[in-house]
């Protein structure tokens, strides 16, 4: 008896984890400042997908060359899900203390996003950091700061789970800390959850964009690349048990 109680344990643990959205998703990576491919990426969604949510999972900004240009678009489209990203809380970081972390954050892709808004130079100390940020703010705006601000650091439709960089697996999703959406855990991805839960992340690049162990890794490296990758989802039903069909755009 007790074998066979066993198998039946082992099996459930070892079946998949199936996407099974509460409604359709059209879900996109970092972007890190690539608007030509975010404006690909939404003209697909116009022509293929009108009627699925955008989900963006976050870092649409620094790295890449029009970070500006990023954040303006997303900020007119008021249905779209916007995640916070480590990039986002990094430049916040850097806005409220900028002798603290505006070093750091301009060798991790602020020099560009500086270069988005039209500002010039390097701040060499800790008096020009501050001359930077209150440029910056004055250059970004209280309205995009203020939504940049606003951003969940994750989403959830059915099982599928939406969020930056992971998830503590020992965790329910509501104790998840902050530190684990925005930049991750060590044994995340190491086996499947078990509370049925899928899902889809960015933050780190993977050279194609593939499913395993219950989540959907969609970050290419689209800023350095060239390539963008994306998923759709759509609502299961009796027949159907879930899936993310995964797709690739390059500007050639």
């Amino acid at each position: 008896m007790f074998g066979a109680f066993a198998s039946r344990v082992l099996a459930r643990r070892a079946a998949p984890v199936r996407p099974l959205p509460g409604e359709p998703l059209f879900l996109l990576p970092d972007l890190h400042g690539a608007l030509p491919l975010l404006q690909a990426a939404l003209a697909r969604k116009a022509e293929a997908f009108a009627p699925h949510r955008l989900v963006v999972l976050g870092d649409m900004l620094d790295r890449g060359a029009d970070s500006a240009g990023v954040v303006r678009c997303l900020m007119g489209l008021p249905e779209a899900i916007c995640l916070m990203g480590n990039h986002e809380a990094m430049l916040l970081d850097v806005l409220d203390d900028p002798a603290r972390h505006g070093a750091a954050w301009l060798r991790h892709g602020g020099l560009e996003t500086l270069l988005s808004f039209g500002m010039q130079g390097l701040p060499r100390d800790a008096a020009e950091l501050a001359d930077m940020a209150a440029d910056l703010r004055r250059r970004m705006g209280a309205a995009m700061i203020g939504w940049l601000r606003e951003r969940p650091l994750y989403w959830q439709s059915g099982n599928v789970v939406a969020v930056h960089a992971g998830l503590d697996p020992r965790k329910a999703l509501a104790r998840q800390s902050r530190e684990t959406l925005l930049w991750g855990h060590p044994a995340f991805g190491r086996g499947p959850r078990r509370d049925g839960l899928f899902v889809v992340h960015g933050h780190s690049i993977v050279p194609q964009a593939r499913i395993a162990e219950g989540r959907l890794m969609l970050d290419t490296g689209a800023y350095a690349t060239g390539t963008l990758s994306f998923s759709v989802m759509d609502p299961g039903s009796v027949m159907d048990s879930g899936r993310a069909d995964i797709y690739s755009l390059r500007l050639d």
